[in-house]
């Protein structure tokens, strides 16, 4: 990533080359900016979402952790989160393997249906699963929400594994099963190393879909049910409390960890695969 324009450049290539950062940071900062004022807030001593705060507290956060509601809601999600990224990494995986070979036959078909959950509305999708749903008897189970964030977050696996299996060089597998490998094995020890960061990706994004997801959740789940963006959704409707810019707070430092987590995960495969980040 270039940080300086190269040394011939014409002052009007300087001039643009900078004004794209400018732009850039700009656009980050509008996207970011919400983020940087709901922040500060949770440590608001007054139960008030205004500006300039009269002191400084923990008591939303303490709110938060010690009230069943809240941390009930928020292991709800996270135990959600992990079914959800286990199903769908999985899923995706095995999906972004399949469709990584030319020759099969509706290849741009089957990705279109598995794309389909990121181009329909979600308001849609819910409607549609509840309907669905409800011949089962899925509704206001875990299983039935499982299920939904599931199909939601398999197509973020899909592009994330296939992006990386663009590169990647199929005469491996055929060495190693001329050599007698096992299927499991060949896939466990050559492919699944180097495409690790794209299954990781995924992982990421499947964990962060079902956690956030609020829409489906309000469809599927029952009145005891509460996942937290679901809590939060009531809590605003109900009576809006500083403890929610507490609860959003939580969620942006798990995302931020599991960010850095991911991109710790990407520099130890490039190491191992004898590749130096630039």
């Amino acid at each position: 990533m270039m940080l300086k324009p190269a040394p011939y450049a014409m002052p009007v290539e300087k001039a643009l080359f900078y004004g794209g950062w400018a732009f850039t940071g700009l656009v980050l900062l509008f996207l970011v900016a919400p983020i940087l004022a709901i922040v500060p807030l949770s440590f608001n001593a007054e139960p008030y979402f205004s500006y300039p705060m009269p002191g400084l507290s923990l008591r939303w956060y303490q709110d938060f952790f010690g009230n069943p509601r809240w941390t009930g809601a928020f292991l709800l999600s996270v135990k959600l989160a992990v079914v959800v990224t286990i199903a769908a990494t999985a899923l995706g995986t095995m999906a972004a393997l399949g469709l990584a070979r030319t020759h099969l036959p509706g290849r741009s078909v089957i990705l279109a249906i598995i794309l389909l959950p990121l181009i329909v509305p979600v308001i849609v999708v819910a409607v549609a699963v509840f309907m669905s749903f409800g011949y089962f008897g899925l509704i206001g189970t875990f299983t039935g929400l499982a299920l939904a964030h599931t199909a939601l977050a398999v197509p973020f696996v899909v592009i994330a594994v296939t992006s990386t299996l663009t590169n990647f060089d199929w005469s491996l597998q055929r060495a190693a099963q001329g050599l007698g490998a096992a299927p499991f094995t060949v896939f466990r020890k050559i492919i699944l190393p180097l495409i690790l960061p794209g299954v990781v990706t995924g992982a990421l994004f499947a964990f962060v879909t079902s956690f956030d997801e609020v829409v489906v959740a309000l469809f599927l789940s029952s009145a005891e049910q509460r996942t937290l963006p679901k809590q939060m959704f009531s809590g605003i409707r109900e009576m809006i409390s500083p403890t929610i810019t507490a609860a959003a707070t939580v969620q942006v430092a798990l995302s931020i960890c599991l960010l850095i987590g991911v991109e710790l995960l990407r520099r130890r495969s490039e190491r191992l695969r004898g590749m130096t980040p630039s």
